[in-house]
């Protein structure tokens, strides 16, 4: 039989690319049933005009990954089971939980060879890569020990001193026994979720929001209710109707620049959800991990909370260098002495290295002028991808004032997979709407990275996309 996949020649993407990607759809898609023969070799190559070399290279990748089986003699075949431990039938769900991982591993597969349209890093160029050398080099010579030792449990007390200070211009009140350095913020949420949830607890998340979010919580084996996120903040009236129905533990939620609409929670919905955390007993745990790409600073709920009812979260990761891994948790003394105990029993300590570069960095005033130049080409960039986007005919969600991300749409498309699907053919990987849903639900919108959106494949894209046909 011939698989259903388009193949371009033209696009840059390396043929062997196209092939698995192609393959590995089709498998998903539940069009093949474990034990389905596939082309041989010679086959395929015949089907699409196509040497054999790429087609031996890409099957070869995919039994590799565990999508296909390799029989001697006989051929190729679809594999019983799936990447992640799944059948390819019988499951209840049949986007399977793997898709849940499907675009943060995306991120890191092939660089350079696809335009990343729905990746969530700011680009190399875009970062400081030479004030984080002199800061590397610099830290070499003056602390040669902390290329070898841990760091403290609760984090180098400089760098504390220095965030203090930044969320301290934020309105936040806090000293520095009310804060614990982790590796990112994907640690801090599993800090407290293993302080915090249990198995079986209700717990409200944004609904689109935060996927690797979701992925964790669900490790957590807690039960996640997805309130809808308006261009205001989570909407209030859904919130007040699962209240009534469910006893939720906790809200997670990302006040500023969310991930993926780019909105920011406004003052009387901030205000509302403080009223309601105070009414039904839940924390929230605030994500603030894009506060330092806002220039006009506006009240986070830990601010109009003084961290009562509310857990910060913060970082330099999504700013300053995703490999040096700095997340932080602001909160009450009780709490971080209790998350510091959970992360030297989970990790002992983080990089005293990492930490001392970024403290480096900080202290320096060398960040600070990185962040004025990271905000000024930002901002260049959303506004003309904004504009891009709707000469284009694509409706935005809302048009964000500043940040990293736009959730865009085109109006007559009702699933965004068929998008993922026009910009494969092209060269472009695309995030689509489900992915960012607690529950994978199907979505018409994406996220659209801003620092990649006037790049003239992501343009041809865009019309591309615009031109294709109706669908519900």
């Amino acid at each position: 039989m011939k698989l259903d996949i388009q193949l371009d020649r033209d696009n840059g993407v390396p043929l062997t690319e196209q092939i698995v990607a192609g393959v590995t759809g089709w498998i998903r898609a539940r069009t093949a049933h474990p034990g389905a023969k596939l082309p041989s070799i010679r086959q395929f190559a015949t089907d699409y005009g196509v040497s054999r070399f790429p087609v031996i290279e890409a099957y070869d990748r995919l039994v590799s990954l565990g999508y296909v089986d390799s029989r001697h003699g006989s051929g190729f075949y679809v594999a019983d089971r799936q990447p992640g431990g799944t059948t390819c039938q019988g499951t209840s769900d049949p986007r399977r939980a793997e898709e849940e991982t499907d675009h943060l591993l995306q991120q890191f597969n092939h660089p350079g060879e696809t335009l990343k349209l729905g990746s969530g890093f700011i680009p190399e160029a875009w970062r400081d890569t030479d004030g984080i050398a002199q800061a590397i080099r610099h830290v070499s010579r003056t602390d040669p020990a902390s290329m070898v030792d841990y760091a403290t449990p609760f984090g180098n007390l400089t760098l504390r001193e220095h965030l203090q200070a930044r969320i301290g211009q934020l309105g936040i009140q806090a000293d520095t026994s009310q804060i614990v350095i982790t590796t990112g913020a994907s640690e801090a949420f599993d800090l407290l979720m293993r302080y915090m949830l249990k198995a079986g607890d209700t717990i409200f998340v944004e609904d689109p929001g935060y996927y690797n979010l979701y992925g964790l919580l669900k490790l957590h084996g807690v039960k996640l209710i997805g309130i809808p996120r308006t261009r205001n903040g989570p909407d209030l009236d859904v919130m007040q109707a699962q209240l009534k129905l469910h006893r939720p533990k906790l809200l997670f939620i990302n006040t500023v620049f969310h991930n993926p609409t780019g909105t920011t929670v406004s003052p009387p919905v901030a205000f509302r959800l403080l009223q309601l955390a105070r009414e039904h007993g839940f924390k929230i745990i605030e994500d603030d991990i894009y506060a330092d790409l806002q220039t006009d600073i506006t009240d986070r709920l830990a601010t109009l909370d003084q961290l009562e009812h509310v857990i910060y979260v913060g970082g330099l990761s999504k700013t300053l260098s995703s490999s040096l891994r700095i997340g932080c948790v602001v909160a009450s003394p009780a709490i971080i002495k209790d998350l510091v105990d959970i992360k030297m029993l989970t990790t002992i300590g983080g990089s005293r290295f990492a930490e001392a570069v970024a403290a480096t960095l900080l202290e320096r005033g060398a960040y600070r002028k990185y962040l004025e130049r990271l905000r000024r080409r930002m901002r260049e960039a959303l506004g003309s991808t904004i504009q891009t986007l709707e000469s284009a005919g694509w409706e935005l969600f809302e048009k964000p004032v500043g940040g990293k991300f736009v959730w865009a749409r085109v109006p007559h498309v009702g699933n965004a997979q068929r998008l993922v699907e026009c910009g494969a053919t092209m060269g472009v990987t695309v995030a689509p709407g489900h992915y960012f849903r607690p529950g994978l639900e199907v979505s018409p919108w994406t996220r659209i990275h801003i620092a990649f959106g006037n790049d003239p494949l992501a343009q041809a894209f865009f019309r591309a996309a615009a031109a294709l046909p109706a669908s519900d």
